[in-house]
């Protein structure tokens, strides 16, 4: 399986869109500093995943968050939807 998540920094409340085959692995790594451009807004939580067969989607599904505002925005509604309701 291959993944594409976001993570929330827990230190600056900003979203982070990435995209592994391994989710637990990534999350620690980003978690315990060994990724440099997430090093500094440690830590993390993570606050959503979707999963995909195929690499080429996760990949084409994490583009499409990063390049058009209009998903991430969506996106965001979700997230923070989903964690006011808890």
């Amino acid at each position: 399986m291959f993944y594409v998540y976001v993570l929330k920094s827990k230190k600056d409340d900003r979203l982070y869109i990435g995209f592994t085959n391994d989710l637990k692995r990534r999350f620690l790594e980003h978690n315990k500093g060994l990724v440099e451009s997430t090093k500094p807004r440690r830590p993390f939580v993570l606050v959503y995943y979707e999963a995909f067969a195929s690499e080429k989607d996760a990949i084409l599904r994490e583009q499409n968050l990063k390049r058009f505002s209009g998903s991430t925005i969506h996106l965001r509604k979700r997230i923070c939807n989903s964690i006011l309701s808890k």
